[in-house]
């Protein structure tokens, strides 16, 4: 696997819109349960956090933090495949950009830039 976790996104995606395109799937269908998908992996995040803070009096302590870190990577994770099913050409470059966009509301404008570096 390469450093580059856009690399290992970029096959992820691949690989799973070639698997829906021989199903006959259309890639405005294939973009809609990839989508769905993020929402599964973030409902497990909340199953995980509710878990490890034993609220369900029913299940008590049955996850751990790592088990709650492990589910928001795999919605990350999600959430990037999906970006690159979506826009395989300038995945990485479009997160970039609003991701940027978004932390400007929050942050300094001289964190990050390239004057910084």
């Amino acid at each position: 696997m390469s450093n580059d976790p856009w690399n290992t996104i970029r096959t992820l995606a691949a690989l799973f819109t070639q698997l829906d395109a021989g199903r006959g799937m259309t890639p405005e269908e294939q973009w809609t349960l990839q989508v769905l998908k993020i929402s599964e992996e973030v409902g497990e995040a909340a199953q995980a956090v509710i878990g490890a803070r034993a609220t369900n009096p029913r299940k008590g302590h049955s996850h751990t933090w790592d088990h709650v870190q492990e589910e928001v990577a795999d919605c990350v994770i999600t959430g990037m495949v999906a970006l690159a099913r979506m826009r395989p050409a300038d995945a990485p470059d479009y997160f970039a950009a609003v991701l940027a966009k978004k932390a400007a509301n929050f942050l300094p404008t001289s964190i990050g830039t390239a004057e910084d570096t």
